[in-house]
């Protein structure tokens, strides 16, 4: 059994990574109804693993502040909770829709809970992975901490493409191609300028 399980898994995640755009997936939102991303077909996308009780949790005012001035642009932010680091996203979906509202007041789509490593990991994050893999957590005191926190767990942690922890991004061009990732540790003034110029384009 646990054979077919490895077996199915090499099989969903070689089919996700051969997709050229995400245009072909389906996630659910919020209220679990399954939402076909070629919804977002010309779009700019910055797709995000969110959680409310994290040090990084205050990015929600930035990624906000992102989504007001470009939405009307054909921008998108597309936010998935998830509780694989630190269990740093916990309660329901109401819960967490409750508190981005009341503490950020978000008004870009949330979606269901999902897990980005692993087995379970969401076959969007599967490709999103294979198409930019971590590179560096960037400069200064926070990236120099995470950087000791995840060699304590996996020493060789710089050479995998795996999601290190929450709020890492990935924006998306208007031609469904995933053209960069930021790591939770990065300025979000590089977001912003990486935004600027896919909007533009």
């Amino acid at each position: 059994m646990r054979k077919l399980i490895l077996i199915l898994t090499t099989v969903f995640a070689l089919t996700a990574t051969a997709q050229e755009n995400l245009y072909g997936f389906t996630v659910k939102d919020e209220y679990e109804k399954e939402v076909k991303l070629e919804k977002y077909r010309g779009k700019v996308l910055l797709i995000v693993n969110t959680a409310t009780r994290c040090g990084f949790t205050p990015q929600y005012k930035e990624l906000q502040e992102l989504y007001d001035q470009y939405k009307e642009q054909g921008f998108e932010i597309l936010d998935f909770p998830c509780n694989q680091f630190g269990a740093q996203a916990p309660g329901s979906i109401q819960n967490i829709r409750q508190f981005c509202t009341e503490n950020y007041e978000t008004t870009f789509p949330l979606f269901d809970k999902i897990e980005v490593n692993g087995a379970n990991e969401l076959p969007l994050y599967t490709w999103l992975k294979s198409k930019q893999g971590f590179r560096s957590l960037g400069k200064g005191i926070k990236a120099k901490f995470m950087s000791g926190m995840l060699k304590k767990k996996d020493p060789g942690y710089a050479s995998k493409s795996d999601i290190k922890w929450n709020f890492t991004k990935f924006l998306v061009d208007r031609q469904g191609k995933a053209i960069a990732r930021f790591e939770p540790t990065q300025s979000m003034k590089e977001v912003a300028k990486a935004v600027a110029k896919a909007v533009a384009e």
